[in-house]
């Protein structure tokens, strides 16, 4: 069976960093494209990240340029997240998601057809 789990958030300080992990199962992780999103309370669910495993390229929505870094391990099937320099306004909870072609990425939510059950990340003094 299909599965995302992610772990990692938590509690940080502004300036603060943390590594989110989005574990794969059920299917081979390097033949697939995994996002990054988030939802604020209130507010929609964006696009953070993505990345091609074939060719290696990677996106950022504005917001988190410079900060965040996608990066995956597929010996592990994994897809990590890692958040540096960190505001409150990156409170959110996180998910990762499938998306429904191999090659592809993008940081529109409708593109992707499996997603995980999200890790909280509370960025606060």
């Amino acid at each position: 069976q299909l599965q995302l789990v992610e772990s990692g958030g938590g509690l940080v300080q502004p300036g603060g960093s943390l590594r989110l992990s989005c574990a794969a199962s059920g299917f081979t992780l390097a033949y697939s494209e995994i996002g990054w999103f988030r939802q604020a309370p209130g507010k929609e669910r964006e696009g953070v990240s993505c990345a091609i495993s074939s060719t290696g390229n990677t996106y950022y929505a504005d917001s988190v340029k410079g900060r965040f870094t996608i990066s995956r391990d597929n010996a592990k099937n994994t897809v990590y997240l890692q958040l540096n320099n960190l505001k409150p306004e990156d409170t959110a909870i996180y998910y990762c998601a499938l998306h429904r072609y191999s090659s592809r990425c993008s940081l529109h939510p409708i593109d992707y057809v499996h997603w995980g059950q999200g890790t909280q990340v509370t960025v606060s003094s």
